[in-house]
């Protein structure tokens, strides 16, 4: 018989719980045991995921060090009246709400503002997660009277690829060091010291950043991105229901032409063929979720549009390398008392 194991491995070390590293194979775990974000994943290559988080809490700031390596969609939230500022890797690239990142751009993005990533393989990033007043505060400090550095929605600031590099590489090698030796972060001096880094580096880095300059095709592509959030607004909203072109331009109020031109711009594949691994997503968050004894592979697939099984089956276990049932099957197991030996 196959052998079934957890999706997700977590790793919590350090007692006071400052540092957390998990390592990922499942998409639909990525927005679990993650605090202050609300992250939504769709893996866009049906290929095993290895995907890497680590948490480093500072004090009222948190530091947040992402990486994959498959294209994945995320739809992420930042909670917590937080700001966040969000540096790429060197090998990063994709689009945030149809706007083109790299390592010579930062995200910032206010607290509530839901941001859609389409990245590419070999994916990372650092998010510097902070309260806005100590931002202000520190401004003050150095008298600085601009205060455009704090977002107000979604913001793409450029950088420089010398600035954006030195503010990632710091925030990695912290992320680095918290996963090797998490105990360090357990110090109250550690913290406070790496908290005055944080903000000297991130003021450092933006002050100079100004907006991204837009091309021609920047707007093209985030009104892409518009069309693709709304007509998968329009599939989560209608979960039961057969997916038909005809319904996706209707919600999106565009022609049939650009719907295919947006999706092949900005997830890489045909609108149904997008939105059915999106409710392949849901059925399998459904099947780790739910009670074994109270549900059924074929009422969780019925909930999200699926009537045909066999073809259901062959999908799911061509985007997630197993059947449906092996994955019910490991959550009745993992649910399952353990039995006390004589």
């Amino acid at each position: 018989m196959k052998r079934l194991t957890p999706p997700t491995t977590h790793i919590t070390p350090g007692p006071s719980g400052a540092v957390t590293v998990v390592e990922f194979s499942d998409p639909t775990a990525v927005g679990e045991d993650i605090e202050v974000i609300e992250q939504d994943a769709v893996q866009l290559e049906a290929n095993p995921l290895r995907a890497r988080r680590v948490v480093v809490r500072l004090g009222a700031s948190v530091l947040l060090f992402q990486s994959t390596n498959l294209a994945i969609r995320t739809r992420s939230v930042l909670h917590g009246g937080l700001v966040a500022y969000v540096a790429f890797g060197p090998r990063a690239t994709g689009t945030i709400n149809g706007l083109a990142i790299g390592p010579d751009r930062v995200l910032a993005t206010s607290s509530g503002i839901k941001v859609e990533f389409v990245v590419s393989a070999g994916y990372e990033s650092v998010s510097f997660l902070v309260p806005p007043e100590e931002v202000r505060g520190h401004l003050r400090q150095r008298r600085r009277a601009d205060e455009s550095v704090i977002p107000r929605g979604v913001e793409l600031l450029q950088t420089g690829p010398d600035a954006g590099n030195r503010l990632f590489g710091w925030g990695q090698r912290v992320a680095e060091a918290a996963a090797k030796h998490p105990e360090l972060f357990d110090r109250p001096q550690t913290k406070a010291v790496a908290q005055v880094d944080l903000f000297e580096i991130l003021l450092s880095s933006l002050s100079s950043a100004v907006g991204a300059e837009r091309a021609p095709r920047d707007t093209t592509r985030r009104a892409y991105s518009r069309i693709v959030q709304i007509a998968e607004d329009h599939a989560l909203n209608n979960s039961a229901e057969h997916l038909y072109v005809t319904q996706l331009c209707k919600a999106a109020c565009v022609s049939e032409r650009t719907l295919q031109s947006a999706f092949g711009e900005i997830m890489g594949m045909t609108p149904v063929a997008y939105l059915t691994r999106l409710r392949l997503h849901r059925v399998r968050r459904a099947l780790r979720t739910a009670n074994p004894s109270s549900t059924t592979v074929t009422a969780e697939a019925l909930k999200w549009g699926f009537w045909h099984m066999g073809d259901f089956s062959r999908a799911y276990k061509a985007c997630f390398g197993e059947l449906p049932s092996d994955t019910l099957r490991w959550k009745r197991r993992a649910c399952r008392p353990a039995s006390r030996s004589s």
